[in-house]
């Protein structure tokens, strides 16, 4: 993954991640950028300080594995607070998703297998899975996304 700043014609920046230079350029010029703050799809790359790696005066050691956390509410950042221009990121992509995508709730990896196989109708599903699960279907070939699911957006 790749980290660029980017700046929305309005002059918001932001930060973007992606697989690599010529994914930023694909999405940038098919405009498939969107500024969080504004909504604006005309998208640049902002001047950004490199990233410098610190060198070790310490030969590595082998780190121990990271322990075990719950995950916190999908609705919470790490500070304890979501920003609102991400909670309205969040909450358009749920209504998209709820609005094109069929819910199967705890069936969700039998039925990606059954899409992926041929055996069940080629569509956009959504529902709930384990890490483990979701980790075997991508061992299987069949993408899976988590997405952090936020309330939905008040009308």
């Amino acid at each position: 993954m790749i980290h660029y700043q980017v700046r929305c014609a309005a002059g918001h920046e932001f930060d973007g991640w992606f697989r690599d230079a010529a994914s930023y350029e694909r999405q940038a010029k098919a405009r498939a950028i969107e500024c969080p703050a504004c909504g604006n799809r005309n998208i640049e790359r902002a001047p950004m300080a490199p990233a410098l790696g610190r060198v070790r005066a310490q030969p590595a050691r082998e780190e121990a594995p990271a322990p075990k956390t719950t995950p916190a509410s999908p609705d919470v950042a790490a500070g304890g607070v979501m920003p609102d221009h991400l909670r309205a990121i969040l909450q358009r992509l749920r209504t998209e998703v709820e609005k094109t995508c069929d819910y199967v709730g705890g069936a969700f990896a039998d039925e990606a297998r059954k899409i992926h196989r041929g055996e069940s109708e080629r569509r956009g599903i959504y529902g709930e899975t384990t890490p483990a699960q979701a980790q075997a279907l991508s061992d299987e070939g069949i993408e899976v996304a988590s997405i952090p699911w936020v309330r939905r957006a008040e009308s």
